[in-house]
């Protein structure tokens, strides 16, 4: 368990940041941008959740604790991706819950007719803010695995996670989504 008695360790005034093996980086390197565009769609998930019904509230703070992991992930550079009690890894089963949400929920709604507007209620709104955001932080990932190992699993739980949240959104609508009318406004 984490324990953090002080706040301010001063060890990041020059720029850099320390990972999990010690090893420090510069706070515009490429992992350090992954793992702060993870912890940003972590904050605006957060805002879901206040808006979210109870159960999908605590769908989402489930979310948020494997975007803590996958954060620890990509904080712990290496190319062995075996979780252990001493390194925290994303795993194939957390990926997997993600596809299994995702099946319940599109199985209550409609084809989709046309590409959908982000919002509808605010809840579906805040939704897909959140998708956007996990979009970037995939972004960052991506990046960053073509410049250095990156576990597999923690890039696979960032796509399916914005799919689950745009699926998310239109259950949150109940299927009413506000659709896009191409060339509506000319």
């Amino acid at each position: 368990m984490v324990k953090l008695n002080k706040i301010y360790t001063r060890t990041g005034d020059e720029g850099t940041t320390g990972l999990v093996d010690g090893s420090r980086r510069a706070k515009y390197d490429a992992r350090m941008q992954a793992i702060g565009e993870v912890d940003e769609a972590n904050s605006v998930i957060g805002l879901a959740v206040i808006a979210a019904s109870p159960e999908t509230g605590q769908n989402l703070q489930r979310i948020q604790n494997d975007l803590f992991d996958l954060g620890a992930d990509l904080a712990t550079p290496g190319d062995d991706f075996a979780p252990s009690d001493m390194v925290l890894r994303v795993v194939q089963s957390q990926v997997e819950w993600l596809e299994n949400a995702i099946d319940t929920l599109n199985e209550g709604l409609p084809p989709l007719a046309s590409f959908i507007l982000p919002g509808g209620s605010e809840a579906a709104a805040r939704i897909h803010v959140a998708r956007a955001t996990v979009r970037r932080a995939e972004r960052s990932a991506v990046a960053l695995a073509a410049a250095e190992p990156v576990n597999p699993q923690a890039l696979a739980y960032l796509n399916r996670l914005s799919d689950y949240l745009f699926v998310l959104a239109r259950a949150t609508n109940a299927g009413n989504d506000p659709l896009w009318v191409p060339g509506a406004s000319r």
